[in-house]
Order: C-alpha cells, then structure tokens, then sequence
C-alpha cells in the first residue's frame, strides 16, 4: 500500500504544481502571448523550423530530454536512501528543473530559436558566449559518444531489443510521411504506428540478434560505428522526415510503459503487498560519496539538468506552433519526467525486491535482493547495474498483469534502448546547431553548413569513443565529469533565465535566482570535491579538465553577478 500511496501522492503534486505554479510562471512571470510570431513560423523552412502540432511537439521535446537519464540518476541516486531521492526528485522538478526548461524555452521562442548560448552574450556579455559555447560542446560531445555506447550496451543486455528497436526508424518515417505529405489524420496514423511498434516487440522474442566482433573490433564498437552514422543521417533530415515521428511514437511506447507499472504498482500493492525494500535513509553507502552535494549531481533528470536547456533551446524552440504551448512543453515535459522518475524510484525501491536473480541462479525477495544488488557503491554503479535495476524490478509489476516476465523484460529493454536512441539523435542535431552558432560568431565558413558542422560533430564523438580501444568505451573516460557539467550548464541557464527577467522588472527573477543560488552552491561543490578526488588519484586527465571546466564556470558566473548587480543599481539610480 505504501507504494501507492507514493506514486499517487507524487502524482497528484505534479498535477497541482503544473496548474498552479506552471499557470503562475505563464501569465504572471514570462506572459505567455499567442500573437507572438514565434522562430517556426517566421523562419519557416521545412527542415528545422517547423511549425508543430502541440501533442506532436511534446512528444518530440519529451523523448528528447528524458532518454535513460531519468531511469539511470534514481536507479544509483537511491542508495543514499529512496526518501531524500523521492524529495530531490519532487520539489527540484516543481521549483527548480521545470522551470529552468520552461525559461530556456521562452528564451529561445523570444530570440530568434536561438540556443540558451548564444543568448548568454546578449544578457552578459560577448565574451562569456564562447565560453558557453566550449561548456555545451564538452558536454554535447560526452552524450553523442556515451549514449552510441549506451545502446550498444543494451543490445548486448537484450538482443531480443534489436529488431524492434531498428524497425522503429521505418515506422516513424512512413508516419510522418502520411501526416505530413498525405494530410493522414495524426490518430489514426498514430494508433496503427504504435501499434506496428508493439507488433515488432513481440517480433523480437523470436528474432534475438547479437552483433559479431570485427576482427580487432568489439561488438560494442561496431554498434557504436553504426550508431553514430545513424545520428549523422537522422540529425540532418529534415525534422519532419524522423526524429520528430520517432519521438513522437517513442512518447506514446513510454505511455504505454508506464501505464502498464501504474496498473502493476496498483495489483502488487493490493495482492502481494509489495514493500519498499530500499532503506528510507542510507548516508554512508560503502564506497559512496557523501550524500551531500552528489545526490543533486547525481540525479539530475527527473529533477533538473543542464542537457534540457540544449532541447529547449535547441530544437523544440524552432517548432513550437504558438507561444502559449510553451508551459505544456517546457513546464509540463519536465514533470512527465520526474512522473517517470517516481516510477523508476518505485521499481528499484519495491519492485526488485519481489524476485532477484542472482549469477548462480539463486532467486532472492525482499531486503536481500536489494541489499545484494546494492551492497555498494561499486557494485551499483556500472551502466548495466543500473538498467538492470530498473528492468528487473518493473518486470516483476508488469508481471504482475499477467503477461510473461521473459516479455516485460523486452518492453522495457526496448523502451530504455528507444530513449537512448532519441537523445542519441537531438543531441547529434543540437551539437550541429550549436558548431553553426559558433561558426557565424567566428566567422568560419567552412562549418556553418549542415553537412560539414554534423560531420564535425560525429567524427569527434567518435574520435572519443574509440580514444581507449576498437571497443568503443572511450566516453567512459571523462563519464566522470559528466554529472558535474551538466548541472553546471543548469546553472549557467538559470542565470541566463535569471537576468532575463531581472529586466522585466519587480522580483520576477526571484523564481530562476532561488534555484540559481542553490545548484551554484551544490554544484561547485561537487566540482572542487571531485578535483581533489582526481588528484588523489594522480587522474592528471580528469584533474585537468575538470579544472578548466570549474574555472570557466567561475568566470561566467561572476561576470553574471557583476551584471547583475550593476543592473540593480542603474534600476535603484533612476
């Protein structure tokens, strides 16, 4: 019962907040106008500027923020204990992440579909652009070459999940298709799509596929090769073509999913009495860092992160149809996601503890399926322990439904490996926009081109991902910085979002400069605790780095606090 009254409790909050403090942000603080010509229609061209239906385009912008990162952060982050991760989850999606992406989204609807770095210059000053622009592109790079090696992962995980997951890409492009050039009706055309989807998941129980090693290339590797020319072709398609599709049928195939843990958290809780296995408070996991600053770093989707700002700014600005869709997408996107994130808490939580496999096949229930899953920080931390956690225990609700445990673990294998592939492509895009950006600022020619800016992007994610070996795992060498950088560039956008509505005037800036102050204090602590770690270590890469990435934050953000105080006083002055 416990379980559900979590869920139900959460769920309940995100639906007050989105009409209480989603409406408030809207009308009172950022004013939402539906005269304004927003970047789809004035710069409509087909390609990237696209004016989009809103159920299409929050699809689209969903998939986009979401991939594994609000099923990986909770499923390690709840070792410290399900109670403070559950409290971070809900009151940083309400007060801090949902408006963050809200802000970085009017932002961008109000400058052109500009992104959050380039705006940056036009709120603090020309030179901090570039250093904006050196953050985003550090971590865009990160994603591209980890999240290649993420699906590669899951593949080798479940082989059944690759032929669903490559049949998607047929399905989303004959959907746009018919919407798109044919005028189909969107719920027809979306009902025999997902449909399709659902059709090639059962499919894929009987046709398993593991990718062989090329010569001195591993399997993961060559997934990895193939992943990455798939980003380089989905990323410069037009958006209508399939990313937009394959978003849009990926959100209705995580509808599905998580109606189908609803109805299973609902027939557990009410039949088995499934129980929070999970400690409410654990602060001293063997091997884990303390729980205070890295839960917040920890855990960034489903609360809040740097990498939504990118989407917001990025692509889901140039296809937004009218102003006033900004809070269903922006506001609303981020708390489906921390919705997501309750669920995932829920599923390594409880739902783990109903049946835990072993390796020597000693099936395990209650405390100790979760204590030996979670026996330590090492032991948690792998990429695969974390999709396992989160796989294993809502295949045990699912189940619960009666459908065979066998195919809830292809579901959710499919669903993670889908939400991989959706970042894998719109960060492959944002990357593209971001090196366009750069360009026209520094005047190169050469890569303010679609073509050679994506090819700029690919080929220096795979430089990365091969740095180590044919295996593809170079990412993982600077995953470590990963965390830190992400909720940095949160906190790069709140203060751009901050002195925004600084100009607007009263104490607006209040709803962005609250959650500024704590992620600054929660993040660069994070980052100079980490320095030390690495130079603990003798880590010279990451301490290098990491150091340089802590520098450049400084900077921008006193050069943020200098404009903003010598805005307060021209406005005390006059």
């Amino acid at each position: 019962m416990e379980t559900i009254l979590l869920m139900v409790g959460a769920f309940v909050g995100y639906l007050l907040a989105y009409h209480t403090y989603g409406r408030f942000l809207a009308r009172k603080i950022f004013k939402l106008n539906p005269e304004s010509v927003v970047p789809s229609h004035e710069f409509k061209d087909g390609k990237d500027y696209v004016p989009t239906k809103k159920g299409i385009i929050f699809g689209h912008h969903f998939t986009s923020i979401a991939g594994t990162g609000p099923i990986v952060g909770p499923a390690i982050g709840v070792i410290w204990g399900w109670v403070p991760a559950m409290i971070w989850i809900f009151v940083g999606s309400i007060v801090m992440g949902a408006v963050h992406d809200f802000g970085s989204l009017v932002l961008s609807l109000r400058n052109q579909g500009k992104s959050v770095s380039d705006i940056a210059s036009d709120f603090i000053g020309p030179r901090v652009k570039y250093v904006f622009f050196l953050v985003v592109f550090f971590e865009l790079l990160i994603v591209i070459a980890i999240f290649g090696l993420v699906i590669a992962v899951i593949f080798a995980m479940f082989p059944a999940s690759v032929f669903p997951i490559w049949m998607e890409v047929p399905i989303a492009v004959a959907l746009g298709w018919f919407i798109y050039k044919r005028g189909a009706s969107v719920g027809v055309s979306t009902f025999i799509a997902v449909l399709a989807m659902f059709a090639t998941v059962v499919m894929g129980h009987w046709l398993p596929f593991s990718l062989p090693a090329l010569g001195p290339i591993a399997p993961t590797g060559l997934w990895t090769i193939l992943l990455l020319i798939y980003a380089f072709v989905a990323s410069t398609l037009p958006v209508t073509t399939l990313l937009q599709p394959r978003d849009y049928i990926n959100a209705w195939q995580l509808a599905v999913a998580m109606a189908l843990l609803i109805i299973g958290v609902f027939v557990a809780g009410t039949t088995t009495d499934i129980e929070i296995v999970a400690p409410a408070f654990n602060p001293d996991p063997v091997g884990a860092p303390p729980v205070l600053p890295f839960l917040f770093i920890t855990i960034a989707c489903g609360a809040i992160s740097g990498f939504h700002s990118l989407v917001s700014s990025g692509t889901s600005s140039k296809q937004l149809d009218n102003e006033r869709d900004a809070q269903a997408i922006g506001y609303g996107s981020m708390l489906m996601e921390a919705a997501l994130a309750t669920l995932v808490i829920i599923t390594v939580a409880a739902g783990i503890g109903m049946a835990y496999e072993t390796a020597d096949g000693t099936i395990l229930t209650g405390t100790a399926a979760w204590n030996t899953h979670y026996e330590s920080w090492a032991a948690s931390t792998g990429l695969g322990s974390k999709i396992n956690a989160m796989v294993i225990g809502s295949a045990n609700l699912i189940a619960c439904l009666g459908i065979p445990k066998s195919m809830a673990v292809i579901i959710m294998g499919v669903f993670v490996a889908s939400f991989a592939g959706t970042t894998l492509d719109s960060a492959t895009r944002i990357q593209r926009y971001i090196i366009m950006e750069l360009a026209t600022n520094i005047k190169a020619p050469a890569l303010n081109r679609k073509y050679p800016a994506t090819a700029f992007a690919v080929i220096t994610a795979a430089v990365l991902a091969f740095a180590t070996g044919a295996d593809g795992k170079g990412a993982l060498t600077l995953w470590p910085l990963f965390g830190a950088v992400n909720q940095l560039l949160a906190t790069l956008a709140l203060l751009v979002l901050t002195l925004y509505l600084q100009r607007k005037g009263g104490f607006k800036y209040l709803v962005a400069g609250v959650p500024l102050v704590f992620m600054t204090f929660m993040t660069m602590w994070s980052v100079c605790l980490n320095e030390l770690n690495f130079l603990e270590q003798g880590n010279w890469l990451l301490t290098l780095i990491n150091g340089i990435i802590l520098l450049l934050s400084v900077w921008v953000v006193v050069e943020g606090l200098l404009v903003f105080f010598r805005f307060r006083r021209q406005a005390d002055s006059s």
